[in-house]
């Protein structure tokens, strides 16, 4: 029985410290995103001991609680809005003197996973938009070559291509709201790399092309732009901070990232999408082993979010995205380690329930419920697990290396879920039919790893409850 995100909500705000400890809340797919101001004031065992959550994943200031896909949108909606209510009131809410970054002051942080987990809160709100109009783009690509409802393909060519062209608007907005910016002046900056004016400009000695450097140069576009603002809006007088802030914030990053930024990101876009494709060319088998058999350990501390740039800057510069594919098979061999769990303990009445709700949703490529409910309290199965995603990436690497690409249109899905976004250099059916190979691979080695090798020799432990 679904339990009431009203009562979730309660329960959540109470264990993390009460509402006036959470300053932002958001949500992907599956996870509810919390930023506390006290880290130390949350029970992270009572979380843990809540109906309906999955998972948590405590990381400094901010913390993960696994809900799964549909509730947490819910769950997020009631914890904003009562965390807002809750909240005191700032002396001063002028950007400038937003905290860019409380996990800086949390002793066990690093600086990388600190960027990568800021870089991630850029582009995970993206996401829905992204699969929405990814797949609409894989029903019109069907109708175009089938010559079916002709009239109505140029209106959804618009539609699931609108999104993608203006995707460094939203990119720079969301960036300077994650550092401590104005929104509007991010996106504005970041604006620039895609106005059609830019192909007028010259710079080392050729002319730009609108879009060049895409989302990377967006990103780096309004972090400059908030740097500037907090550095003019703390030197001016209030008077003209008005008039003076917003103008040089647009200024100063926009010629910088003309004459600059969009010719350097763009020579790093090319070289991403370069080095992916000899990548697969050269060594597929092997890089789709790794990215395989190294996606869940990824997706248990969610720093999987962390590639999303990379996926959309191969979506813009070639369509789809050659890692999803192979990142995917981790789900599978995810699957097939919770089947050989389900078969080989037969009297653990709880655990094969746990395992029927939440293998669905792992078909669907939605990982967490099973990793965290199945395969790691059992400890050797998420080892077994990661295997058979090794196995289904090296698969889909391996038809790779011989000439035939498997692709994503969208990023978001997994599983089952991924098909409608499937393309690839051979064509759609060619594309579908490694995949599957790739996930009937992974879903039968995982099986056969945890079936031989995932449980210790002698009596069993129970698994945690």
């Amino acid at each position: 029985m679904r339990n009431d995100p009203a009562s979730t909500a309660t329960a959540i705000l109470h264990l993390v410290g009460g509402p006036a400890n959470v300053t932002a809340a958001a949500h992907c797919m599956t996870r509810l995103r919390l930023t506390l101001t006290d880290p130390a004031a949350a029970d992270e065992e009572g979380l843990r001991a809540l109906p309906g959550v999955l998972g948590v994943v405590a990381d400094g200031p901010t913390w993960q609680i696994v809900l799964g896909p549909g509730v947490v949108d819910e769950v997020t909606a009631e914890v904003a809005a009562r965390a807002e209510a809750g909240r005191p009131v700032p002396c001063d809410t002028g950007p400038a003197d937003r905290s860019a970054d409380q996990a800086d002051q949390a002793a066990d942080r690093t600086a990388l996973r600190t960027s990568l987990r800021r870089v991630a809160n850029v582009f995970v709100p993206l996401i829905p938009a992204l699969i929405g109009c990814g797949i609409l783009s894989g029903v019109n690509g069907l109708l175009l070559n089938t010559g079916r409802l002709p009239a109505l393909t140029p209106a959804l060519t618009a539609i699931a291509s609108a999104f993608l062209a203006l995707i460094a608007v939203f990119v720079g907005h969301n960036t300077a709201k994650e550092f401590g910016g104005t929104p509007v002046l991010g996106g504005a900056v970041a604006a620039v790399v895609v106005h059609p004016g830019v192909a007028k400009v010259t710079a080392f000695g050729t002319h730009l092309v609108p879009g060049q450097g895409g989302v990377l140069g967006a990103l780096v576009a309004a972090l400059l732009a908030t740097r500037v603002e907090k550095w003019v809006r703390g030197r001016v007088p209030g008077a003209l901070d008005v008039l003076l802030t917003p103008t040089v914030t647009v200024l100063v990053p926009g010629l910088v990232t003309l004459y600059g930024l969009m010719y350097a990101a763009g020579a790093v876009a090319t070289a991403i999408g370069t080095a992916a494709n000899w990548l697969l060319a050269t060594a597929g088998a092997v890089a789709g082993l790794l990215l395989g058999g190294l996606f869940l350990p990824l997706v248990m501390v969610g720093l999987h979010q962390a590639l999303i740039p990379v996926h959309t800057t191969l979506i813009e510069q070639q369509g789809y995205t050659v890692l999803l594919p192979l990142l995917a098979m981790a789900g599978a061999g995810q699957v097939g380690a919770a089947l050989a769990v389900y078969v080989r303990l037969r009297h653990d009445t709880a655990l094969r329930t746990t395992i029927r709700s939440a293998l669905p949703a792992g078909l669907l490529g939605v990982g967490e419920p099973l990793i965290y409910g199945v395969s790691l309290p059992l400890g050797r199965p998420f080892l077994t697990a990661c295997a058979g995603g090794a196995a289904g990436g090296a698969f889909v690497g391996f038809f790779a290396m011989l000439g035939t690409k498997v692709g994503a249109t969208a990023i978001g899905p997994s599983g089952w879920a991924l098909f409608p976004l499937l393309t690839g250099n051979r064509g759609v059916g060619t594309a579908a039919a490694i995949y599957a190979g790739g996930l009937l691979t992974g879903y039968a080695v995982g099986f056969t790893a945890t079936y031989l090798f995932g449980f210790p020799r002698g009596p069993r432990v129970a698994a945690p409850a």
